[in-house]
């Protein structure tokens, strides 16, 4: 079958992280929600998302199968897929309110619109069971051990890890996987409390403590001396240090030094200056609001615990201080002694002193130093998303 993945009522709830890519292009455990479906049904995914991203994330085109419509805030486990698949054409699988999946045949919409016009009109067959979905920001590191734990199995099932180095201190050994590639040594590995996946060529450096769940992906780095508290996430070509506790790092981002990250979701593209901390914890160990783009106000997490979310393209300097439950959006740039606002707005320069516009040509030009330094190319589809996001005001 062919699989497309959509935007729901979801992707509102789940911005800054939405400006810049589909729901389902949210890394969640180990793998995005995306590459959980096509691992999941051997089918690769095409997107129907918000009309400046399609480009970047197109829609299937041949089609010569039947189509499974699928919420991309959704992630696959066997009794759904089984569900699923037993759709009939022109049914579809609601958990309550919440669209989970629909079999459209070999229709083929083009909108969200229209998706949701043809969903509108078929069978509606109940879901029962329980499964993992992501309805805010913070479910992405709240929910992130029960995701890792879910893709260790899924990635490893039938496979051997390579060997692990003798230098290192491993407790439940078997649940820990190194791919091809991957280098640890001289450090602790606890996971007694979650699994610990490390990816293709991804580093441990010496002196590093981790206690699981953690997935350190393709290509990146513990430096020296990193203390990992689980369920984290470092995605693909990321370098960290420091202490990081219970946080979602999308990927091609760095937080390379001393300081502390928790209970966060930081982007892709992202830099974290030496030094930087955030609190996740109120003084008066309430419970956290957030900055909500869809209420344009805050609104209550309902955790004591929450710290810094940060979307793609920002950054902030050294000894940056984030106040508990910030929200950074996009290509922000962050400097300056004192805390800046619970809010940064996209493309805004500046600090606790006050902020100024981030020019969509100066943020452009950084951009395309920083993918250039890792061999890539930030392209006209790229700039054309800036561009609607400035034009926008994200």
């Amino acid at each position: 079958m062919h699989i497309i993945l959509i935007d729901g009522a979801e992707r509102d709830n789940l911005l800054p992280f939405t400006f810049t890519r589909p729901i389902s292009e949210i890394r969640f455990g180990i793998l995005t929600i995306t590459q959980k479906w096509e691992k999941h049904l051997q089918s690769q995914a095409g997107f129907i998302t918000q009309e400046y991203l399609k480009y970047k994330f197109p829609n299937i085109k041949n089609i010569d199968r039947d189509v499974i419509l699928i919420n991309g805030s959704v992630c696959p486990d066997n009794l759904l897929i089984d569900s699923i698949i037993n759709l009939k054409q022109a049914q579809s699988l609601f958990a309550n309110d919440k669209f989970i999946a629909a079999n459209i045949g070999k229709l083929v919409p083009i909108s969200i619109q229209e998706a949701s016009t043809i969903i509108n009109l078929f069978e509606k067959v109940e879901y029962k069971n329980p499964f993992l979905s992501i309805e805010n920001v913070w479910d992405i590191f709240s929910k992130n051990g029960e995701a890792i734990n879910a893709d260790f199995d899924l990635i490893t099932k039938g496979r051997i890890s390579e060997p692990i180095s003798e230098t290192n201190k491993l407790i439940k050994p078997e649940h820990i996987f190194l791919e091809k590639g991957a280098v640890v040594e001289c450090s602790i590995l606890n996971a007694s409390s979650g699994k610990i996946y490390i990816g293709a060529n991804a580093e441990v450096m010496e002196g590093s403590i981790v206690r699981g769940a953690l997935a350190l992906c393709e290509g990146s780095a513990l430096k020296l001396g990193t203390k990992i508290y689980g369920p984290t996430t470092i995605g693909p070509h990321s370098k960290v240090g420091g202490e990081i506790n219970n946080s979602v790092i999308f990927g091609f981002s760095n937080k390379a030094h001393d300081g502390f990250l928790g209970n966060s979701v930081i982007g892709e593209w992202c830099n974290l200056g030496a030094d930087t901390n955030n609190s996740n914890l109120k003084n008066n160990y309430s419970q956290v609001q957030v900055y909500s783009y869809a209420q344009k106000d805050y609104i209550n997490t309902g955790l004591q615990f929450c710290g810094l979310m940060m979307a793609d393209h920002s950054k902030c300097g050294i000894n940056t201080m984030f106040n508990t439950g910030t929200v950074v959006g996009t290509c922000a740039n962050i400097f300056g002694a004192g805390f800046p606002p619970k809010h940064i707005k996209s493309f805004s320069w500046g600090g606790a002193d006050g902020f100024v516009d981030f020019k969509l040509d100066k943020a452009i030009e950084l951009a395309e130093r920083v993918y250039e330094r890792r061999k890539m190319t930030f392209d006209e589809v790229e700039k054309n998303i800036f561009q609607y996001l400035y034009q926008n005001n994200s």
